[in-house]
């Protein structure tokens, strides 16, 4: 441990943000670093405790608190503090493959167990990561790790979001020959099309993957797996096949009028702006909000990236419908540390709107019961209607139903669904012959990323669920390593 009484000597300070009546000019990253200095009196206030529970990724009361890639937090707190930079950098890149991507979306489960919150701030781990990888590429460290020999196998990952392509990473270190399929133009899956570029600007997603090309790992864009390319063409050419091609059923609604337009899935919504971006500036080729009322229905984190996305295009209005009752502003005795805090958090977009129209953009305990066409057939309103809830009699359940006569009409030229997402597409699942649990995910042994279908594996939001960008990364690393021994018979990857 560095200084012991960092804790105390310095404050939790935090990188600068553009001020959101700024930032909405423009799809540019808002933070801004600080010296190293100041960077390294934030590592100093790591406690090096006895447990860390930021690195446990411990299921506590429902929910995961702690980083599921277990971290060596304080280990390379300690290096930031002692400026010893490239030792950081090797102690994060030993558990993380991608910390530049982490250290900038992950909502930081690690930070939510952290010792110096119990009473305090917690230490500012997550935007630490980012510095010192960031440090790595801007001086050099980084480096492709490009294996000494090969092993003669090789495998196919199917997908490039996160999970995709730490399992390539992992399995091309080894020595695997490892081709990346990808059905979309570019690589990145969730990380290119899936988030904003606010939060994740495309030129850092191309940094990892040209490095991941010079490194050996063979990328291969607009193939359809199960459609360009059949499932016993690629069991037949590969050892192993490993389907991380994610959660792509979004959830709809069942409501009257569906079929209207101006109805999309915010995935296709964000998809649309970020592709435009890329390949014209934002021209033409993207669904628009300008001078729209809009109306997100889903209170995530998918949902925030709508509503700024929207007020960057310009929109009228904006409204983000929320089934579920506010959370509290601070902690209830009944959610003590380390659990993850069940608190309301308001994000970017949400202070976007704030700044904006005056007001938080989310109404609470409400849905969409019936959409309004005008006489194009295109959206013109929508009626929404409370919620309150209710504990079935049979099940014993708590579930959220409607009050009478609490229907609303509201404007409404684009609605946005972001209610989250149903398992993997069914044709790839089936495609591969792979069961299915109860979810629709594709389904594998407790413990294991195998799937019922000799050679083929799965891992990330596919065989977990629509989850976090840091349960992919840890998803692919296990899948990779279970994927080694299952070729070589052995495994030295951790």
């Amino acid at each position: 441990m560095g200084k012991a009484t960092g804790f105390l000597d310095y404050d939790r300070r935090e990188n600068k943000a553009v001020e959101p009546i700024d930032r909405i000019k423009n799809f540019k990253e808002f933070h801004s670093g600080m010296s190293k200095p100041q960077r390294q009196s934030q590592g100093a206030r790591c406690m090096n405790c006895g447990v860390p529970f930021c690195q446990s990724a411990m299921k506590l009361g429902g929910m995961v608190s702690g980083c599921p890639l277990h971290n060596l937090i304080p280990e390379w707190n300690d290096e930031i503090f002692k400026g010893n930079w490239e030792n950081a950098l090797k102690r994060l890149t030993k558990t993380n493959s991608f910390p530049e991507f982490t250290g900038r979306v992950c909502p930081a489960l690690c930070e939510a167990a952290c010792s110096c919150g119990l009473y305090g701030d917690p230490v500012t781990v997550k935007e630490n990561e980012l510095a010192i990888i960031e440090n790595g590429f801007k001086n050099g460290f980084v480096k492709p790790v490009i294996p000494e020999v090969r092993t003669g196998k090789r495998v196919a990952v199917i997908g490039s979001g996160p999970s995709g392509l730490a399992c390539a990473e992992r399995l091309n270190r080894r020595g695997h020959s490892v081709t990346v399929y990808e059905k979309d133009d570019r690589i990145g899956g969730l990380l290119m099309y899936g988030i904003p570029n606010m939060k994740l600007e495309k030129n850092i997603v191309d940094r990892r993957i040209n490095l991941m090309k010079k490194e050996g790992v063979v990328f291969k864009t607009g193939i359809d797996i199960g459609k360009d390319i059949t499932a016993e063409e690629l069991t037949r050419e590969y050892d192993a096949v490993v389907l991380c091609c994610g959660a792509g059923n979004p959830r709809d609604l069942k409501v009257k009028n569906r079929e209207v337009g101006g109805v999309y899935f915010a995935v296709d919504f964000l998809k649309s702006t970020t592709k435009s971006l890329l390949d014209n500036g934002l021209k033409d080729g993207f669904v628009s909000a300008k001078d729209k009322n809009v109306i997100i229905v889903g209170g995530g984190d998918t949902g925030n990236d709508c509503v700024g996305t929207c007020i960057r295009h310009g929109c009228k209005s904006v409204t983000q419908l929320e089934m579920m009752p506010k959370l509290p502003d601070t902690r209830s005795e009944s959610n003590p540390w380390p659990q993850y805090p069940r608190v309301c958090k308001t994000d970017y977009g949400q202070e976007e709107a704030k700044a904006v129209f005056g007001d938080d953009p989310r109404v609470y305990c409400t849905t969409v019961k019936e959409f309004i066409p005008d006489e194009n057939g295109n959206i013109k309103a929508v009626v929404t209607v409370g919620l309150e809830p209710k504990k079935e009699e049979k099940s014993g359940r708590t579930v959220m139903s409607e009050i009478a006569g609490s229907e609303k009409t509201l404007d409404c030229e684009l609605l946005l669904i972001a209610a989250g997402f149903l398992g993997p597409k069914d044709y790839i699942a089936d495609a591969f012959g792979t069961e299915r649990d109860a979810r629709s995910n594709i389904s594998t042994p407790e413990g294991s990323y195998k799937t019922n279908t000799e050679k083929v594996f799965a891992a990330g939001d596919a065989r977990r669920g629509q989850s976090l960008v840091v349960w992919a990364i840890a998803e692919g690393r296990a899948a990779a390593k279970e994927i080694d021994e299952y070729l070589m018979g052995y495994t030295n990857l951790i």
